[in-house]
């Protein structure tokens, strides 16, 4: 089943900040700014730290967090740049890492980090795929295309979480779900770890703003997400940004109609799933 998300360009909003502009009035409603951390090395150790432009991750991390009745094991690794000659299973999830440091979703500060991304893959303890209407399991460089908006860049580090399902992954939404969340689980410390990241020391700096334009057009962009089934289904307004944590998924609100602002969805609110 198909939901519609609409991305509005002009809404009403408390606290306006007013500008003149060719001698109309301009309403500034949220500012976001997204600082960037580039990494430059992602490494396996003890623990989870970032020490300059090296990311350091606990390689142990699953160990004593896996929920045995959905799933039998989780493997870490880390592919390198221009290492995609491998065979992965079915793609769930490529996922940036990012943190809110400042307000909720939308405004305020957010810091991610560029040079890395997390790749979810997963299939059950017989080789069967997590897919309902076809799978993505083969060699990463024919299954994920590489240098395109959402995906990781040739020379981008992939954390790579592959889970590995106990029997009957199809038959229930639950086994997709534990592994975005325990996923998530595993970003979440290195979030914690980047709200702390100093704040003049980041690589890029954007601020983006949602305005009302008075006499200019209404613009509304009409994204549709799918619902249905055990897999194919989006999250919305997880706590952090792609996140998992606290967020609806748009099965469960019955595939309603939702209204996001640019800044909104700028900042990962919608979060898809498939």
């Amino acid at each position: 089943m198909l939901s519609s998300v609409l991305i509005l360009g002009q809404m009403i909003h408390i606290n306006k900040r007013v500008i003149e502009l060719d001698n109309r009035k301009e309403v500034e409603m949220r500012r976001l700014v997204i600082k960037s951390y580039h990494m430059e090395k992602i490494e396996l150790g003890e623990k989870f730290s970032i020490e300059g432009k090296r990311l350091i991750l606990t390689e142990d991390f699953f160990r004593d967090k896996i929920n045995k009745d959905l799933i039998d094991n989780i493997e870490l690794k880390v592919i390198n740049p221009y290492e995609h000659d491998m065979y992965v299973n079915s793609i769930m999830d490529v996922i940036p890492i990012s943190t809110k440091v400042l307000g909720d979703l939308g405004e305020g500060i957010t810091h991610t980090l560029t040079g890395v991304y997390v790749m979810l893959t997963g299939a059950d303890v017989k080789g069967v795929q997590m897919a309902e209407f076809g799978s993505s399991e083969g060699i990463l460089n024919e299954q994920l295309f590489l240098d395109r908006a959402g995906t990781p860049c040739k020379d981008d580090y992939i954390i790579h979480v592959d889970v590995t399902f106990q029997e009957g992954l199809m038959s229930s939404r639950k086994y997709a779900t534990e592994g975005h969340r325990i996923c998530d689980l595993f970003i979440q410390q290195i979030r914690n770890i980047m709200k702390k990241l100093p704040g003049r020391e980041y690589t890029e700096k954007h601020e983006y703003y949602d305005k009302i334009r008075p006499g200019k057009k209404r613009v509304a962009i009409v994204k549709q997400i799918a619902g249905q089934g055990a897999m194919y289904d989006n999250q919305l307004f997880s706590k952090e940004p792609s996140g998992f944590e606290g967020g609806r998924s748009i099965i469960d609100l019955g595939n309603v109609p939702i209204i996001l602002s640019p800044n909104e969805y700028r900042d990962g609110a919608l979060r898809s799933m498939v």
